[in-house]
């Protein structure tokens, strides 16, 4: 029997829900579908990715492990090039460190969390 279990929701710590919520509905061309000083959240093809917030929060200091990921998110993008500077323009910044930028890019959300960039995911 197949499972019928899904992914349903994704949620990220930070320190401002409306902020990074702001970020990932330009960046995946998403809608807020509600939001309170609290907690935030856009819904993707039949998943929601939420933002809550967590006033300790600290920014990941990938690659060191001082303070872990906490998540990482790879999204499949068609072109490396152009994908890196939407993403730029809509708020992430370029990790320091980039292991295979021919593959995927790692870029940096404005929490803090990093996330790839990558024509490897099919579609």
């Amino acid at each position: 029997m197949a499972s019928s279990i899904r992914i349903g929701a994704i949620s990220l710590d930070c320190l401002d829900p409306k902020s990074l919520a702001n970020f990932y509905a330009t960046l995946l061309g998403a809608e807020i579908a509600f939001q309170t000083e609290n907690f935030a959240a856009i819904r993707i093809d039949g998943t929601w990715l939420s933002m809550q917030k967590i006033e300790d929060h600290k920014y990941c200091t990938w690659p060191d492990s001082e303070v872990p990921q906490q998540i990482h998110l790879d999204f499949a993008v068609a072109d490396l090039e152009e994908s890196e500077n939407y993403a730029t323009s809509a708020g992430a910044t370029r990790a320091a460190t980039q292991p295979n930028p021919e593959r995927w890019r790692v870029m940096i959300d404005p929490a803090g969390h990093p996330f790839c960039l990558t024509t490897l995911i099919p579609d």
